[in-house]
């Protein structure tokens, strides 16, 4: 088994839909990227790939690629499975949290977890999705921001924990 831990930021920005966890979220003000901004996926994206020992989102999906250009990270999520999938290990469980003070995530929660665990093969049991807020401190405190972590562990094809 490994594990892997990411963590994503980005700030809100006007004129964009708010993506997260692969959902777009009723909001103001949606999160600023190259591809659709999504924090949360992104941070998954990073624990995977860290588990597997390859580099971060941003080398696999560099800025410069147009390609990537507006993308849906949830394919983004898809191609890291595809190539953990091509070292020989598969997704055992995803835990992640979501620092915010608004919007309130509560009733996206589930839509998330379906969401990531489809990307991934996986069951929506074998994922979760947590909130907090900053407690009005700093810039996600102020409301400029979302941050995500993610925990994630791998285990090799065919094996279970």
């Amino acid at each position: 088994m490994r594990v892997g831990i990411g963590y994503d930021i980005h700030r809100f920005v006007e004129d964009k839909p708010l993506m997260l966890g692969g959902l777009e979220i009723p909001h103001i003000k949606g999160l600023e990227g190259h591809s659709d901004g999504d924090a949360l996926i992104h941070a998954v994206c990073d624990a995977i790939l860290g588990a597997g020992g390859m580099d971060d989102i941003g080398h696999q999906f560099p800025v410069n690629d147009d390609r990537y250009a507006g993308i849906a990270s949830i394919e983004l999520l898809k191609m890291v499975r595809d190539r953990i999938d091509e070292k020989g290990f598969k997704v055992d469980y995803v835990d992640s949290v979501i620092i915010l003070e608004e919007p309130t995530i509560a009733p996206f929660k589930d839509g998330m977890k379906k969401e990531i665990a489809g990307a991934l093969g996986i069951t929506k049991d074998n994922v979760n999705v947590k909130a907090t807020t900053q407690e009005g401190i700093g810039a996600l405190g102020r409301g400029e921001a979302i941050a995500a972590y993610a925990v994630v562990s791998l285990v090799k094809k065919n094996e279970n924990i």
